[in-house]
């Protein structure tokens, strides 16, 4: 049988893990040195383990060799070092040998003294059995069967003493051997796996100290036992051993046993506590056979891992509830605050909350500028009548008009009033910064003073201190402080406290009026019974819906686009005939909207279509006329999606810029296209009228792919679309009129306009023109007067458009007290809507701008209605001001586009697809010449008068040979052809002419035209030519005194200006084809074409 080493594992315990280290490593260092002992004496190593089956416990009580006295073990190593001084005196002669002899005595030596150590160990463990014993062989120490580390807590640790020492020793020499034994014996197939000793979990503390078990009687003990002894630090646990490795001693009578290795002693783990338990004795088995039992390990199996698990949990669950406990005691903690915040705030009485007022009017300028005071300015142009909110400074500091009211520098106690007039509720301000480009300057904190008299001014507290009200962050965004209740005063006054940069502010006053039994005289207060508020996208088209329901015989809803967002732009149509393009009915237009933060303009409309319906219900005569003879389009909002950005803002709250333009970043205004820098380029090179027409200039290519708003694409399309013949576009933050041309034309040189007037390239009436814009002149429509007309008549119809002393909202008045200004005088922009209407439609456009107060209050409402109502119902009926009439052919069809001419207007229209035309003029005769191609043009004496209604001025073309012409030209490739006149052959009359006898009347009256005309030129013929031979007689009158040969020289030139005929022949186009007709809109387009008997011949 083979012996098997079980070394066990340390016990718990920190103190015992220290001392079992070394004793490892000393008995690994003895094995190692077993085996070269065995390498080099192989019959040592059988002799010594015959030995160690002999002295095995069951062979009864002898002496082992092992065991032999210390004496005779020295003998031998002293016999060894006598040969070693011999092999040392012998080395001098045979070197060789006596080294080989020299190390062979060196191991044995070695040897030796390893074996005496080993003895004399287990000699003294032999020793000191007897002492471990009880009287009666029974072990002093009780076997417990809890784990040693719990054994260890209990018994405090003792001093060794000496003999525990040596048993120490022992021990460890016993190991060694156990070691040296267990590496010889082959390895098991499966080794069950052990317990990794650098790391153990910690076991469970014992609760309760476990009481040690009484011992057993000596008289019952009837068998010989083992004692298992232990130092004091530690006791090993027992358990029986199994079969394979333990045998049980006799009973009959006590044998001697040798002491055993504490290590050694197990107790098999599972065994029932209460059955009485069987000391064993674990013996050394001589090594026969290589086969390996399992052994259950030392110690017992616990479940450290559940264990730990069933404490965290018992954690755990404590831990929640202390949570619970917590939870529920700050629950209770808090209603009982609860309840007694309530009961607080019950004997607390609540401020009010803050009254909400509309603004004073300083940025409508209702407030007028001798209501503002300032306590100083920095210097003319910044005084506090430029402290108004959204004030809009010129952008050179150097003038009279800054971007606010700003205090002297060096000033200490700053200040602004505000004189409402009368006692009034204030209930908040509104601040703002300094309006610039470059600079930062604004209020950052200030104080509220008010006061009755002007004199005695006290500071608002907020109940514990004067209240400091924090201001702006940055120049541009209103900032709103509201008081926590209204304060009853007349004079407010604002005391800057911090300030970035200069000292520069621009508000506005929150103030209530107080109820009073009477009115002032100048209060206007609305008589309509109207929605008067503002209304976002929803509200629009609920409104919108509504007037339709209740007036559904004049009134239709459509969209003209959408917006870039995807929202609708819908258009309102009011006519007796809704849907229908009526023959002979003018289309007029309202647009509004075209900057989102413009809103009063929006809202007007909104009025106009509940008022217009509520009033053509009621049988208004003059609402009644209008719809039965307009077809009136109201579109409230061309700019959707920035009107919402604003509305979101509120009134005052959003700045100047905020929902000018649209979600792209374009302004609809000025994105159309630039139609005049044609026509003007055109007019240069003399192109106009017979390459480039003076109306309905067509767009550049591709510039509707280029950068255009989609709104803008949607207008352009709505325009083309429907013939209007007069609109308006309302705007915001002035309060004026302008009308075309809102571009300035660039100047001609000098040079140039020189060069032309002397290769006769442009009339009388061009040069004029030019040196007029050359001396600074404003670039004029053709229709100047007219759109002064227009503008004039809102102007004036507008309740205070036209006050002198209220000037501009944001520099000097530049109407001159009129209210109208040409739009290129006040600010030049390119592609302009206004422009666009005019050269590219019939539409004569202009632009009204309702109020410095682009997002007035709700409040404000009616007073802006009130204002502008009038205005609105008189610029509607402007579209009846002028002729109108139908353009047709002989047989009676609708000539479409055939173009309208007005001598002296070189700006003409063409007709609807009806052959229907609308012109407005002022009141006096026009010749007015209708022509259409393939048809003879037809001239008419059209008379308007003052009284309403257009006059009516309808022609009837009759058609031409010009298809013939167009044919001989193809024939000829294109090319000019000279036309020659028979001498004598008299001119026939026109194809389809008769007698003057059966002639229609409108007939004669063309006729007596043309003689007229006729008689006329050879009136300014014979006057041109007196006239060059006045020039001619003061040319010659020096040259005659001197020689006669200059007479006849100076004669003969001044004869040759008399047969020529170059003024005479530009007023016939025909002649003359290479240069610009200067009177072509007075001669050429009033004279009807006629067949001549013409000789055609080929140069």
């Amino acid at each position: 049988m083979s012996h098997v080493s079980h070394q066990a594992p340390p016990l718990a315990g920190t103190g015992k893990k220290k001392a079992e280290g070394p004793q490892r490593r000393r008995g690994g260092g003895g094995g190692r040195l077993e085996n070269n002992q065995r390498s080099s004496a192989s019959s040592s190593r059988r002799a010594s383990s015959r030995e160690d089956d002999a002295c095995s416990p069951l062979a009864g009580p002898h002496i082992c060799p092992s065991h032999a006295p210390r004496s005779a073990r020295p003998l031998s190593c002293c016999l060894l070092l006598l040969l070693l001084l011999l092999l040392l005196v012998a080395m001098r002669r045979f070197p060789a040998t006596a080294a080989a002899c020299l190390l062979l005595m060196l191991f044995g030596v070695l040897l030796c003294a390893g074996e005496a150590d080993g003895g004399g160990a287990r000699a003294r463990e032999v020793r000191r059995a007897p002492e471990r014993r009880g009287p009666a062989g029974v072990d002093r120490e009780t076997v417990s069967d809890e784990p040693a580390a719990e054994v260890e807590k209990v018994k405090p640790k003792k001093k060794k003493t000496p003999q525990e020492v040596e048993a120490a020793k022992g021990r460890k020499a016993a190991e060694k051997e156990a070691k040296a034994k267990k590496q010889r014996t082959p390895k098991p197939t499966k080794k069950p796996k052990s317990p990794k000793p650098t790391k153990k979990p910690k076991q469970p503390k014992a609760t309760k100290k476990p009481k040690a078990p009484k011992k057993p009687k000596a008289a019952t003990t009837a068998t010989a036992t083992a004692t298992t002894t232990a130092t004091p630090d530690a006791k090993p646990l027992t358990r029986p051993s199994t079969d394979a490795t333990t045998r049980r001693a006799p009973t009959a009578q006590p044998k001697w046993e040798e002491p055993e290795e504490p290590d050694l002693v197990r107790r098999v783990p599972g065994e029932d506590k209460k059955q009485p338990t069987t000391p064993e004795v674990v013996v050394y088995i001589p090594e026969e056979t290589t086969d390996v039992p399992f052994v259950v390990p030392w110690y017992e199996e616990y479940d450290y891992d559940d264990l730990a698990k069933k404490k965290q949990e018992e954690e755990e669950e404590q831990a929640r509830k202390e949570k619970a406990e917590k939870a529920e005691k700050a629950e209770r903690q808090r209603k009982k605050w609860e309840e007694e915040e309530e009961e607080r705030l019950k004997n607390i009485i609540q401020p009010p909350e803050p009254k909400k007022c509309p603004p004073l009017g300083l940025e409508s300028h209702r407030v007028e500028d001798d209501q503002l005071l300032a306590s100083s300015q920095s210097q003319h142009g910044f005084a506090a009548q430029r402290g108004r909110l959204n004030m809009q400074g010129s952008g050179n500091d150097e003038d009279l008009f800054g971007g606010a009211w700003c205090a002297e520098p060096e000033e200490t106690n700053s200040w602004f009033e505000v004189d409402a007039r009368r006692e009034v509720e204030f209930s908040g301000v509104i601040t703002q910064g300094r309006n610039s480009e470059l600079i930062e300057d604004f209020v950052s904190s200030y104080f509220v003073a008010f006061s009755n008299d002007s004199r005695d001014w006290t500071i608002l507290h907020d109940g514990y201190a004067e209240w400091l009200f924090y201001g702006n962050v940055d120049r541009d965004t209103p900032v709103l402080n509201q008081f926590s209740w209204p304060v009853v005063a007349r004079y407010i006054r604002i005391l800057p406290q911090s300030w970035n940069g200069s000292l520069c502010l621009r508000a506005e006053i929150l103030a209530c009026q107080l109820p009073s039994s009477h009115h002032s005289e100048n209060e206007v207060r609305s008589s309509d019974e109207l929605d008067f508020r503002h209304h976002n996208y929803k509200d629009m088209r609920q409104m919108m819906k509504v007037i339709n329901e209740e007036c559904p015989n004049i009134t239709r809803i459509y969209n003209i686009g959408k917006s870039s967002q995807g929202l609708k732009m819908y258009a309102m149509e009011i006519s007796d005939n809704p849907g229908e393009h009526e023959l002979g009915e003018p289309e007029f237009r309202y647009t509004a909207g075209l900057h989102g933060n413009e809103v009063l303009g929006r809202e007007l409309l909104l009025l106009l279509m509940q008022f217009l319906c509520k009033e053509y219900k009621d049988k208004n005569p003059r609402v009644r006329r209008l719809v039965d003879g307009v077809r009136i389009h109201l579109v409230p909002s061309l700019n959707p999606d920035a009107y919402e950005l604003a509305f979101e803002a509120g009134s005052e709250m959003g700045n100047w810029v905020l929902g000018h333009w649209t979600e792209e970043g374009y302004n609809i205004f000025q994105n159309f296209p630039d139609l005049n820098s044609i026509l003007w380029g055109a007019e240069d090179r003399g192109w106009v009228p017979r390459f480039v027409p003076n109306h309905h200039i067509p767009m550049p290519e591709n510039f509707l792919n280029g950068s255009m708003a989609v709104e803008t694409k949607a207008i352009i399309s709505w325009m083309e679309r429907t013939p209007f013949v007069l609109g308006a576009n309302l705007q915001g933050g002035e309060k004026l009129v302008t009308y075309p041309f809102d571009m300035q034309r660039p100047q001609i040189l000098l040079s140039d306009s020189h060069r032309r007037k002397g290769n006769g390239e442009m009339s009388e009436d061009t040069w004029a023109g030019i040196q007029r814009q050359n001396e600074g002149a404003l670039r004029e429509t053709p229709d100047e007067v007219m759109f002064r007309w227009l503008a004039m008549s809102y102007a004036h119809s507008h309740l205070t458009m036209t006050e002198v002393q209220r000037g501009s909202c944001h520099g000097d008045d530049v109407t001159g007290g009129q209210g109208i200004t040409n739009g290129a005088s006040w600010k030049p922009t390119v592609g302009s809507m206004n422009d666009f209407s005019y050269l590219h439609t019939n539409c004569l456009e202009i632009s009204i701008f309702l109020g410095c107060d682009k997002f007035p209050h709700e409040s404000e409402l009616p007073l802006e209605w009130e204002n502008n109502r009038e205005a609105l119902l008189s610029f509607v009926e402007q579209v009846h001001r002028g002729i109108k009439g139908v353009v047709k052919d002989v047989e009676g069809n609708a000539l479409a586009n055939a173009t309208i001419s007005v001598e002296g207007i070189r700006h003409d229209i063409i007709t609807a697809s009806g052959g229907d035309y609308w012109r407005l003029l002022n009141p006096g005769e026009y010749h007015v010449t209708a022509k259409a191609d393939g048809y003879t043009s037809e001239t008419r004496l059209c008379m308007v008068g003052y009284e309403s209604g257009a006059t009516s001025c309808s022609f009837t073309l009759a058609k031409s040979n010009w298809d013939r012409i167009k044919e001989i030209l193809a024939l000829n490739g294109n090319r000019p052809i000279r036309v020659v006149t028979k001498a004598g052959e008299a001119r026939p009359t026109p194809p389809g002419a008769t007698a003057a006898s059966t002639a229609s009347p409108e007939e004669q009256h063309a006729a007596a035209q043309r003689a007229e005309r006729l008689r006329r030129l050879r009136i300014l013929r014979l006057r041109r030519l007196r006239l060059q031979k006045q020039r001619g007689r003061l040319k010659t009158t020096p040259a005659t005194t001197a020689t006669t040969v200059t007479t006849t020289i100076t004669t003969g030139t001044t004869r040759e200006p008399q047969t020529t005929t170059s003024w005479y022949d530009s007023w016939f186009p025909v002649d003359n084809l290479s240069t610009e007709n200067p009177f072509d809109s007075i001669i050429f387009e009033s004279v009807p074409t006629e067949d001549y008997p013409f000789h055609f011949t080929i140069d």
